[in-house]
């Protein structure tokens, strides 16, 4: 009777972990859904949504942006600027040490999510324009379009507004 008991017991909570185990993922999806389109941003379930956004300082995503530029470096940032639209970034920091004083100059990065986890994109591949000598930290439209002709699919509103295409 206790063996039989044992295994009932044994048998309702292995099936109350397989109940979490397929509910949880389905519920964490439907909740970030929810959160995005409080947001403004519609998603389409594969993490992009319809229009840039700015994570939330202390949310999961801002993290792993920071973690994808960080690497292994035992910085912070301090965040001037940050946009996310689907996979794509883009970032303007200031990295600090652990008393908040600049360890480097910083600037603006375009960052790209690649299998699960975000990675900075090399924009030393952009042609330099006479025209706009600061590149990335004042990405005019001539920059942006650029940038987009090298790597098709990011999307222009991750990038600040500039005088000039205002």
């Amino acid at each position: 009777m206790i063996k039989t008991l044992r295994a009932s017991v044994l048998l309702t909570s292995l099936a109350a972990m397989c109940v979490v185990a397929i509910w949880l993922p389905n519920r964490l999806e439907a909740r970030a859904r929810i959160t995005l389109s409080r947001r403004g941003a519609q998603s389409d379930g594969k993490g992009s949504a319809s229009k840039a956004y700015t994570p939330p300082a202390g949310s999961p995503e801002r993290k792993a942006i920071m973690d994808g530029l960080r690497h292994d470096q035992k910085v912070v940032f301090k965040v001037h600027y940050l946009k996310v639209h689907g996979d794509w970034a883009w970032i303007d920091v200031t990295p600090l040490d652990d008393k908040g004083k600049p360890v480097a100059e910083g600037g603006a990065s375009l960052m790209h999510k690649e299998n699960g986890a975000w990675k900075l994109i090399d924009l030393s591949v952009i042609p330099e324009d006479p025209d706009n000598p600061m590149g990335p930290d004042d990405p005019d439209p001539k920059f942006v379009k650029a940038v987009q002709k090298v790597f098709p699919g990011v999307p222009a509103d991750i990038f600040p507004k500039t005088r000039k295409s205002n």
